[in-house]
């Protein structure tokens, strides 16, 4: 990202936007602090040259990051979830509407030298949600496991693999409350229009080829 930054700057580009993370409000990750540390870099270069500006995008979960279980529903198997089903709330978002609204940082003055939480439109959904929204589409009963959430190692203690997981098991992808240190979904912006139900009838009809998360998938 940094040689992104200076070669843009040697070229003559005057305003950069980062592709963040929302769950960087909470860095226990080192991926997330790296990301930090440049959107950090991103603030100090803006302040130090006033022809330079930014836009930081932190989104929320993407679609193709819940499909996993999607194949494993439609064959009959049961939906996992970890700890009280109710963890790891989000407002899912589709790669095309983030696309258009990194397109709008780059045209809307609003969205200048601004950090950009976005979530897809609707409402949150939780774990419990999309399984109750999967067996619907499939036309099977609920049939779910519930795994508790210690199954993961400590975050003290864990590779950072390991940290991943427990990590993307256990907390919400929306605003955090930095005051009441919880997550909340009402102050979280929405935006677009592609929805998570019609993701998942479109994995049910044609697969997950393309969608592939390599090493960053729990399932």
């Amino acid at each position: 990202m940094k040689n992104s930054l200076v070669a843009g700057k040697k070229y003559g580009d005057s305003h950069f936007v980062l592709l963040s993370a929302i769950c960087v409000q909470k860095p226990l990750l080192e991926f997330q602090r790296a990301k930090l540390k440049f959107e950090a870099e991103l603030m100090k270069e803006a302040e130090e040259d006033n022809g330079f500006t930014y836009s930081i995008v932190r989104p929320t979960a993407f679609f193709k990051s819940l499909g996993g279980q999607v194949e494993l529903v439609k064959d009959g198997k049961p939906y996992v979830m970890f700890g009280d089903r109710k963890l790891c709330a989000c407002k899912p978002m589709s790669e095309a509407d983030l696309a258009s609204f990194i397109s709008d940082c780059v045209l809307s003055e609003d969205k200048i030298n601004q950090v950009l939480p976005i979530g897809g439109p609707g409402k949150a959904l939780t774990p419990l949600e999309q399984g109750e929204m999967l067996f619907r589409l499939v036309g099977k009963k609920p049939n779910f496991i519930k795994v508790p959430i210690e199954i993961f190692p400590g975050m003290e203690d864990a590779a950072e693999f390991g940290k991943i997981g427990r990590y993307y098991a256990a907390e919400s992808m929306l605003i955090l409350d930095p005051e009441m240190g919880e997550y909340n979904a009402d102050k979280t912006p929405s935006y677009g229009k592609d929805t998570l139900e019609e993701f998942f009838k479109r994995v049910l009809r044609e697969g997950m080829a393309g969608q592939e998360l390599g090493e960053q998938t729990i399932f």
